[in-house]
């Protein structure tokens, strides 16, 4: 076989690709379908998303929490073990460095950015707030969604009882930790 078969053959695939492609965008436009407004068939316990509802969602979303529920979730030894996921960024030492992120000692009743020899993105400086217990949880859901802007690249913690246990242990790490509600 020489290179003018090989040329002709890779020319054919080519061209039916090409012929492919322009049937389904020339389809596309010919045969345009508007979907309905409403659904044929209803699913049970499935709520379909209308405008008023996806604006809901672009908003920042605050569950109000029983947090002396959510911390009973928790308990310290297992807080320490969640928090290995946090030492890769944090240190929790009472004299202890800041690191990509901030030295977490005390962490919780001190107010956000706080930590004058660490550099905050503009966001956390921004957000002002002390640490509560509330606060904590709702950040470590989702650090990004909850302080738009935030330096923090962690993804979260899903699990009530991993937030509860990493809250309770940080909470034990200061010299005057806060009491537990």
């Amino acid at each position: 076989m020489d290179s003018f078969e090989i040329n002709k053959i890779i020319a054919a695939v080519l061209f039916t690709a090409l012929i492919v492609i322009g049937i389904g965008k020339v389809a596309d436009f010919v045969f345009h379908v508007d979907k309905p407004e409403q659904s044929a068939y209803k699913v049970e316990g499935l709520d379909l998303a209308d405008a008023s509802s996806l604006d809901k969602k672009k908003e920042k979303v605050v569950e109000v929490v029983d947090i002396a529920q959510l911390l009973s979730l928790g308990d310290l030894a297992h807080g320490e073990k969640v928090f290995k996921k946090c030492s890769a960024c944090h240190m929790i030492a009472a004299d202890g460095k800041n690191m990509i992120g901030p030295n977490l000692w005390g962490v919780i009743g001190r107010k956000a950015a706080s930590i004058t020899d660490y550099n905050y993105s503009k966001a956390m400086v921004a957000y002002a707030k002390n640490w509560t217990f509330e606060e904590m949880n709702s950040y470590l859901i989702k650090p990004q969604a909850y302080i738009k802007g935030t330096k923090m690249a962690f993804a979260g913690l899903r699990k009530e009882k991993d937030r509860a246990s990493v809250i309770l242990y940080m909470n034990s790490k200061s010299k005057s930790p806060l009491p537990l509600p």
